[in-house]
């Protein structure tokens, strides 16, 4: 091969060398670009729903909004968790519903007779026994109670009035803490002789830190929801065993005073 062939062959190369490179720039534009458009229809998906959204929402269109900026993965979760954070502060401290009100509906079905189960709640005193937050109960009248519990890794005291109580069917209450209150009812439905159906509402409204943020991730109704069961397993292991030993408060409740003693 002379100097000449030798040059044109080089030439070539460098052309195709060079017509690949803008072919391969080409491809890796328009794959930028499709990636760019898909992220922002993303990004406006997100808006629309972080508008009416909590702090997760928020925090998720924090984020794309950084990596459709051009922002590093690393910036663009990092300015995620913040929003998150800000969000969170923001209904903590004035930003949301501030003391709203949380309303918790939960029920369980117990394998015991009516009478045993409603006997064996009304037995408050034993609460501590078998519910894991539930520190102590001090019944100091039938209708006033003193509770005491745990919330995260402090504890709450508050008191609760019973303003209406009949036997084998409810048992309603409000209550008073410096700290948020649970006002609620209590109901007992026989579904059959020995089977027996436990309906729960209560009316939640946060009042401290804790409680607030417990509020906002609704631990407080899956907590309700285990005390439940420890509940149910109680009766179960242990009031079926002894029904003679259980004996609850027969007595009865109207307007918040006692209208028939046991």
């Amino acid at each position: 091969m002379n100097f000449r062939t030798g040059l044109a062959v080089g030439a070539g190369g460098f052309l195709a060398a060079h017509a690949a490179g803008r072919f391969g720039r080409r491809i890796v534009d328009r794959v930028i670009a499709r990636y760019e458009a898909k992220l922002e229809r993303a990004v406006r998906r997100l808006a629309a729903r972080a508008e009416f959204g909590g702090p997760l929402a928020k925090a998720a269109l924090a984020g794309a909004r950084a990596l459709y900026e051009g922002k590093s993965p690393a910036r663009a979760l990092l300015s995620a968790g913040w929003t998150a954070l800000k969000e969170t502060l923001k209904r903590l401290f004035g930003g949301g519903r501030r003391g709203g009100l949380t309303n918790i509906v939960e029920q369980i079905d117990v394998g015991a007779p009516c009478r045993l189960v409603y006997d064996q709640w009304t037995r408050f005193e034993d609460f501590p026994s078998f519910m894991k937050k539930v520190v102590s109960v001090d019944q100091a009248s039938e209708q006033k109670l003193n509770w005491k519990a745990k919330i995260f890794w402090s504890s709450r005291s508050w008191q609760s009035t019973i303003v209406e109580q009949v036997p084998d069917r409810h048992i309603v209450w409000r209550s008073k803490a410096a700290k948020g209150r649970v006002d609620g009812t209590v109901s007992f439905h026989e579904l059959a002789p020995e089977l027996t159906r436990v309906l729960l509402v209560l009316e939640y409204r946060p009042g401290g830190l804790f409680e607030r943020t417990g509020n906002l991730w609704r631990a407080q109704g899956r907590r309700v929801r285990l005390e439940l069961k420890h509940f149910r397993r109680h009766v179960m292991t242990r009031s079926l065993t002894a029904p003679a030993e259980v004996e609850g408060w027969r007595g009865e409740i109207h307007d918040g005073e006692v209208v028939r003693a046991p």
